[in-house]
């Protein structure tokens, strides 16, 4: 009785989690794994380039769902080593591999196959049976075993992966290269000098050669008492250590990585070729920090999105006009940099929300966004200044690179200022950049696909933001995850590939390791993305300055001196003189008796008539009148008409 019913239960439990659609219930096509199936688990494997490492699991396995996130983060551990490894998964409890797992022996769940490169289609591959299914420890394995193959087993592109010795080495010292040569000397039991050399298996520019400890030659002429160490080579013949803050397998990979003319390998060689000749030929490159926020950066996203990316909707009304009103309101109360592109803003938001329409017209926004009033003080530059995002060539990082970056520095600046959303409609969420950041993406973001992206990446995990370090970490976490899912992809430069964020070279403290696997000191984190997003770190290089307008000439009945709203270094973040007093915006009293800011372009008898209003204002004001009159015409038409049927009928009771 007690066996019926397990298999009931056992049956029940299948299906269920059957119902829920293929593989995605515990891997989906976002992970960085491959997904097998009956039909292309023999044509993935045999007589491959690579070597595979496959787990059989069944989704209803509780330990199986257990461990998929150790082996999700094995697979993303080495994904950089794929020329010579591929990480993947079959589920066996999917009716249409029912068949596959009984031909390959599979008998319990989850089990491990290795299979080499370049093997027969008879050949079902090695059964990993090792008490210890950590994540370090296979990742030594799978490398103990590349090292082991031979010649004719050996991955197509996997490297050599034993030691060199000195008299392979010190022949190298001087010599001039086209690329460089970094030898890693460890003790023999290290498994770093392996990893950095498959971890840098994607990129070009680049060769990592390992030597041992015991090689005291090579230690006395390359002066290494310090293990593990790296020794570079560089093209033009010298040499030198190669300083790193932790002696640390990620530590190595991105300082060589970040190397100059080190870049990823792409799809195509014209990718990287284009890359190096339009560099040439576009825009002059900028030098740039990277440990620095550059304004110009920041103005170049607002001009993209205002001019460009907001101004193909004609018009805007329901939803995305609240959406475009909360964005506005955000960027005027948060936004660090120049007073120009605040004014603006604020211009702009006072504006919206004294508006009682549900509908307007765009251009309308971009007559004020272009400042056709001429009104003093309001200024967006009108050009696209990348700095710290330009590319190596057009269609490189750019905006998506500067709006990301914008949000980034809106968070921390929500986070030194909490009050500075109060009295706004934004008062009331728990994490108001985010809720912004999401709503405009989904609603305006040119790239459709990446805002589905990043409104499902919202949906699984936004509402658990409940205050402005979690908001900070939680834009953060996601950049990452953007980054290793587009590395190596089309659109990934190879000048400038993504990797994790910040890198050690930026943060030292933000990175450890626990178990031989990176992980993050979020404290630290959380202390460098206020400091680097920061309004003391912004810098105004290369942004645009205002045009001067005619300055105003004293009042000669009376002198107002407007208050001035300092904006500290948490809030304004910009350096100025203390004595200078930003221009009051169109309306305020103080405009009143300075009407020469306003003389160009017939200005002068739009204040006199409108008394600050805009374009829109008095477009309405006329649209107003001509209907008033139209309505007093009709009136006077329609009691001329009673008027004379009246005297028709006095006439008629007379007669």
């Amino acid at each position: 009785m007690f066996r019926v019913w397990f298999q009931v239960a056992a049956a029940v439990l299948w299906l269920s989690s059957g119902s829920q659609g293929g593989p995605a219930r515990l891997y989906t096509e976002e992970d960085p794994l491959v997904i097998l199936g009956g039909s292309s688990l023999k044509s993935t494997i045999t007589n491959s380039s690579t070597a595979w490492l496959v787990q059989f699991y069944s989704s209803w396995c509780g330990h199986c769902i257990q461990y998929s996130s150790t082996w999700k983060a094995l697979a993303q551990d080495v994904r950089d080593w794929q020329d010579a490894v591929g990480v993947a998964v079959l589920d066996c409890a999917q009716e249409g591999n029912f068949d596959i797992c009984k031909e390959f022996n599979i008998k319990f769940y989850p089990t491990f196959k290795y299979f080499r490169a370049h093997s027969s289609p008879s050949d079902k591959g090695v059964i990993y049976r090792g008490a210890d299914r950590e994540i370090q420890s296979i990742r030594q394995l799978i490398i103990t075993v590349l090292q082991n193959h031979t010649k004719l087993e050996r991955p197509q592109h996997c490297p050599p992966l034993e030691p060199y010795s000195a008299t392979e080495l010190l022949p190298l010292l001087g010599q001039m290269s086209d690329h460089y040569t970094a030898i890693i000397v460890e003790e023999p039991d290290s498994f770093v000098g392996r990893e950095v050399i498959l971890d840098l298996l994607q990129f070009s520019g680049v060769q990592v050669r390992r030597a041992l400890s015991s090689d005291h030659s090579l230690l006395d002429t390359l002066d290494i008492s310090v293990f593990p160490s790296i020794y570079l080579l560089h093209p033009n013949g010298t040499h030198t250590h190669l300083h790193s803050e932790k002696k640390l397998r990620f530590f190595f990979s991105s300082l060589l990585r970040t190397l100059p003319g080190v870049w990823r390998r792409s799809s195509s060689a014209a990718t990287q070729t284009g890359a190096l000749q339009d560099n040439q030929t576009s825009q002059p490159w900028k030098d740039f920090d990277r440990s620095t926020v550059y304004t110009a950066d920041l103005e170049s996203a607002l001009h993209y999105m205002l001019r460009v990316e907001l101004a193909t909707h004609s018009t805007l009304q329901g939803e995305e006009l609240k959406i475009f009103r909360d964005f506005v309101t955000l960027v005027s109360k948060l936004y660090p940099g120049g007073d120009s592109v605040v004014k603006l803003m604020e211009t702009l938001s006072d504006w919206l929300l004294s508006l009682p329409l549900q509908q307007i017209p765009y251009q309308a926004v971009l007559d004020l966004v272009n400042n056709k009033m001429r009104i003093s003080g309001v200024f967006l530059g009108a050009e696209l200044r990348w700095v710290g995002c330009q590319g190596s060539r057009a269609g490189f990082r750019g905006y998506p690179c500067s709006l990301w970056t914008l949000f980034h520095v809106l968070t921390v600046q929500h986070d030194a200022t909490p009050t500075s959303l109060d009295n706004t409609v934004l008062e009331g969420e728990a994490a108001p950049v985010l809720q912004v950041m999401r709503r405009y993406i989904r609603t305006f973001f040119g790239c459709e696909e990446c805002g589905r992206h990043f409104d499902a990446a919202a949906a699984l995990s936004l509402d658990q933001v409940k205050n402005g370090d979690q908001q900070i970490l939680w834009l953060w976490n996601q950049h990452n995850r953007v980054n290793s899912r587009l590395a190596g992809a089309l659109s990934d430069d190879p000048l400038f590939p993504k990797a994790p964020w910040p890198s050690p070279a930026l943060c030292p403290s933000c990175h450890e390791e626990k178990n031989g696997v990176h992980v993050w000191n979020q404290n630290h984190v959380l202390g460098f993305l206020r400091h680097h997003y920061g309004a003391s770190n912004l810098s105004p290089s290369y942004s645009l300055t205002p045009p001067l307008l005619p300055a105003a000439l004293p009042d000669p009945v009376r002198t107002i001196q407007p208050q001035v709203e300092h904006r500290g270094a948490a809030e304004g973040g910009a350096e100025g003189n203390a004595e200078e007093q930003p221009e009051p915006r169109p309306g305020h009293p103080a405009l009143r008796g300075k009407p020469e800011e306003v003389l160009e372009r017939g200005g002068w008898g739009v204040w006199v008539l409108g008394l600050g209003f805009n374009s829109v204002d008095m477009s309405l004001c006329v649209v107003l009148y001509a209907c008033s009159c139209l309505f007093l015409m009709l009136l006077f038409f329609f009691f001329k008409f009673r008027s004379r049927r009246w005297k028709l009928r006095r006439s008629h009771l007379h007669v």
